[in-house]
């Protein structure tokens, strides 16, 4: 039985990082203040980054699913991922609606609370992310509960990675 079905997700924001190249290689606009999504993700409130970091994702492997109850993560990716996302809002509009992305190179992905996620480097190097979350991890001094709901080791979660 397919729990969610195919569509969009209301508050992911999914847009092509702003590219400059010349003769040296590329330089990619990731955050700007003034970007009028930003301020679409949190309302009035505006997004704003609490802190950053990067990751490495090795050929063939998944990271998630998992989804946060408080906390956007703000991802750009660099290398070939696939990207899951699953609407998990009982009170959204698109609930148990799912969205793939097939080629998520050089995408900036902003997946709001309650939004299960997942990727997968599909690639045949390793590929890099980087994530400006607006919660930092563990809270402040890393003396908090992590704001994390991990679905990877329930074989019967309704998350399925194709």
């Amino acid at each position: 039985m397919n729990y969610f079905k195919d569509g969009d997700i209301e508050g992911i924001v999914i847009r092509k990082m702003e590219t400059y190249a010349d003769n040296r290689g590329w330089l990619g606009e990731l955050f700007r203040k003034d970007d009028p999504a930003i301020n679409l993700i949190r309302g009035d409130s505006g997004f704003y980054p609490a802190m950053s970091y990067i990751s490495i994702t090795n050929p063939d492997v998944v990271r998630g699913p998992h989804e946060h109850r408080e906390q956007t993560d703000y991802f750009c990716f660099l290398g070939k991922f696939r990207l899951y996302l699953w609407d998990n809002r009982k009170d959204s509009p698109t609930h148990k609606n799912k969205k793939i992305l097939e080629n998520a190179d050089r995408l900036i992905v902003v997946v709001p609370p309650g939004v299960v996620h997942a990727y997968k480097n599909t690639g045949e190097e390793d590929a890099i992310i980087l994530n400006f979350p607006d919660r930092l991890y563990g809270g402040w001094n890393k003396e908090e509960k992590v704001d994390e709901i991990r679905y990877e080791d329930d074989a019967e979660n309704p998350f399925k990675i194709e």
